[in-house]
């Protein structure tokens, strides 16, 4: 029998996305982008001179990521300020973008990247990276490419993408999994592989080739945010 999601989706289709970027007047690049009812906003900061000194690094300069829900974000309202999740979320955002980023022409230097969910609706990792690596390039930080992410699941024994909260919390057959996935858009570059749950490892090829299909198409959203800018 063919897989029936709740919103009416095949198993392959993502929500519908929108993205735009200049979004925060004083930011020196930032950008939206949403996946359905998730919306993430991104803000760079930099490149700058890094403080305090003892933490510049001659060679290279240093990317920094914050990543946050806000509390209005979700239906039972969250405690204000940093938590170990978000601190993590952080992190896999950093690792994310740092490939396709040239730090090594900015030493001393910090951009700081700000992302704030606020909506949720799952997928809120995969929505910020999206918008922070439009928010990077409208900043005019050099890339070697933009970076598209896209959360992968399991419902049941059926791998689907871009999972919404309702799937997200899956809780038959085999339990939620949700599979994140970043890579550099048109490569074959990943940047981000996580897996929250369980999957067999002979079908992480079928979830490798979900995620680059739909990063495909995410890629070209951003593109059109970008060229639009561009226009305006």
């Amino acid at each position: 029998m063919a897989l029936k999601r709740e919103d009416g989706r095949k198993a392959s289709d993502l929500r519908p996305m929108q993205a735009k970027v200049g979004v925060v007047p004083n930011a020196d690049g930032s950008a939206i982008f949403t996946f359905g009812d998730t919306i993430a906003i991104a803000a760079v900061y930099g490149p700058k001179q890094l403080h305090p000194q003892h933490m510049q690094d001659p060679s290279t300069g240093i990317l920094r990521c914050n990543y946050d829900l806000l509390s209005f974000s979700v239906s039972d309202r969250k405690k204000p300020g940093p938590s170990r999740r978000s601190q993590e979320l952080s992190k896999m955002t950093q690792w994310a973008l740092e490939p396709a980023l040239d730090l090594e022409g900015f030493p001393n230097t910090v951009i700081d990247v700000e992302v704030q969910i606020i909506q949720a609706d799952a997928g809120t990792r995969t929505a910020g990276i999206n918008a922070a690596a439009l928010a990077l390039a409208h900043a005019g930080v050099p890339m070697r490419n933009l970076v598209c992410a896209v959360a992968i699941g399991k419902l049941d024994k059926d791998i689907v993408v871009d999972l919404d909260k309702s799937e997200e919390d899956f809780e038959g057959g085999e339990g939620p999994t949700d599979f994140p996935v970043a890579k550099l858009a048109n490569t074959d570059q990943y940047t981000l592989l996580q897996l929250d749950g369980k999957i067999q490892p002979e079908r992480v090829k079928e979830v490798l080739s979900f995620a680059d299909e739909s990063c495909a198409k995410i890629y070209e959203i951003q593109k059109k945010a970008l060229k639009e800018a561009l226009g305006e």
